[in-house]
């Protein structure tokens, strides 16, 4: 039975969903107005995988991911830019859907946008108002009231006299409580705005996922996601918004990732420590940002450095071994060893998705598969051949596809190839001869060229590192 921890509980629980066999989940996208980060990367490669393997137990994963392209902050940059506001945020869309196809991260079944559910939003303020739950201020502000809703701050655990503690009313906000949030912003001059009951103007943050969770999945959802540093306050409005509205439980259970750190500190641009995604895969490969998120815990922060880079490169290229060709000349295994290595395969297979089963354990999940490419690696050695090697590859590329890891080896033209097989013979004939020098500066040679030479007594093999 596959568990996960529940952000609204604090317990891991048994997943069940709300219909058979089907998977409502929602997870919060990027506000468009920059290049997105690594940071960003994290968090959808954590719902990827959770997505992936929820498809692998035989789940259909209705998957919505928004964009949020009408904000302050792309509002701002436009104005930076000289740039229409809603031109900015669809280039950043498009780079980052780019940037998501690049990354191996599966296409959300659907990415619903705030600029295109306006008519949802103001239905969905209008439908608060007539419950008693949100109310229009004398500044053309339509806000929430925070105290309508008996149960605001089960998500955070915050209680609402803590969070007024030290809150004050501005002069400029006729809100009735200090911690009442905007629903509606009134237009200021020059700023992008819409027709509403209540005036020109746009919708504030929080009401934006309420409104289009509503309209792509509907009243409830199995699951809500997002990183932890939107609990307080985006989810947490977001629950108070959609059980008031429809009088049911919101979601079923709330997952949220840690945060990728970098040098002991988030990665945010506010701090403007940031990695955007196409620098990180100029220079590494999309499978290590996604073995640096296998190797660790979703919900813990996650440590962003060389170290850690080189690390995941390495466990990488372990992987990579593991789907190599058998010898050019094997010998073959008995029986006997073929049937063992089936045997130890199944039991990788088991081991990985009882792992992935305790609250989506990829670090559990990435052993199995280490477990698993030791073995072939070790029958290859023995001699085994490729159609022996082949039953506990299949097993291998299975599970490896599960978590969303290519492990494709790098290629080269033509050209190259035949370049590294010449000198790869040059090398031979050296070490033949016992030119030992000689031999060393072709290895060196090779290297420099981005070629992993290895030695054995059936010959010599190459790839591209």
């Amino acid at each position: 039975m596959l568990k996960i921890y529940n952000t609204l509980t604090r317990k891991t629980e048994e997943f069940q969903t709300l219909e058979p066999n089907l998977v409502k989940m929602y997870v919060c996208g990027v506000t468009v107005y920059n290049d997105a980060h690594v940071g960003h990367a994290m968090s959808a490669l954590v719902f990827d995988i959770i997505r992936r393997y929820l498809e692998y137990r035989g789940y259909t994963v209705k998957h919505v991911m928004n964009y949020t392209d009408v904000d302050d902050k792309i509002i701002n940059r436009a104005k930076q830019l000289n740039e229409d506001p809603l031109k900015l945020s669809q280039r950043y869309i498009q780079d980052y859907a780019k940037d998501l196809v690049s990354l191996n991260i599966l296409p959300a079944t659907s990415n619903p946008q705030v600029s295109q559910t306006m008519p949802d939003i103001i239905k969905f303020i209008e439908g608060l108002i007539q419950k008693g739950h949100a109310y229009a201020a004398t500044n053309g502000d339509v806000y929430f009231s925070v105290t309508s809703d008996a149960n605001y701050g089960k998500l955070s655990g915050r209680k609402l006299d803590d969070m007024q503690a030290g809150a004050r009313i501005e002069v400029e906000e006729a809100k009735t409580h200090p911690m009442d949030f905007a629903l509606w912003k009134a237009a200021k001059e020059g700023e992008i705005s819409w027709d509403s009951p209540w005036g020109k103007g746009r919708p504030g943050w929080h009401i934006e996922c309420s409104a289009m969770n509503l309209a792509e999945l509907g009243e409830q959802i199995d699951i809500h996601g997002g990183g932890n540093d939107l609990i307080f306050p985006h989810h947490e409005n977001e629950i108070a918004q959609s059980e008031c509205y429809t009088g049911k439980e919101f979601s079923r259970y709330w997952v949220h990732n840690g945060m990728l750190q970098l040098g002991g500190e988030k990665m945010s641009k506010s701090l403007g420590n940031i990695v955007s995604i196409k620098e990180f895969l100029s220079k590494r490969e999309a499978d290590v940002m996604r073995m640096l998120v296998l190797n660790g815990t979703y919900r813990a922060p996650l440590l962003f450095n060389d170290d850690t880079l080189d690390a995941a490169q390495k466990n990488v290229e372990r992987l990579k071994s593991a789907l190599r060709a058998a010898s050019a000349s094997p010998k073959g295994l008995s029986a006997e060893s073929v049937s063992a290595m089936s045997a130890t395969a199944e039991t990788a297979k088991a081991n990985f998705i009882e792992a992935m089963d305790s609250d989506f354990n990829t670090a559990g999940a990435i052993a199995a598969l280490f477990e698993l490419s030791k073995i072939i690696n070790t029958a290859r050695d023995n001699g085994a051949s490729d159609e022996q090697l082949k039953s506990a590859q299949g097993i291998f590329r299975e599970l490896s596809s599960v978590l969303g890891l290519k492990l494709e080896e790098k290629q080269g033209s033509g050209e190259q190839d035949e370049q590294v097989n010449a000198l790869i013979a040059e090398r031979t004939e050296a070490r033949q001869q016992k030119q030992w020098k000689r031999s060393d500066e072709i290895r060196d040679q090779l290297k420099e060229m981005g070629v992993t030479i290895e030695d054995s007594k059936d010959g010599t093999t190459w790839r591209y590192s």
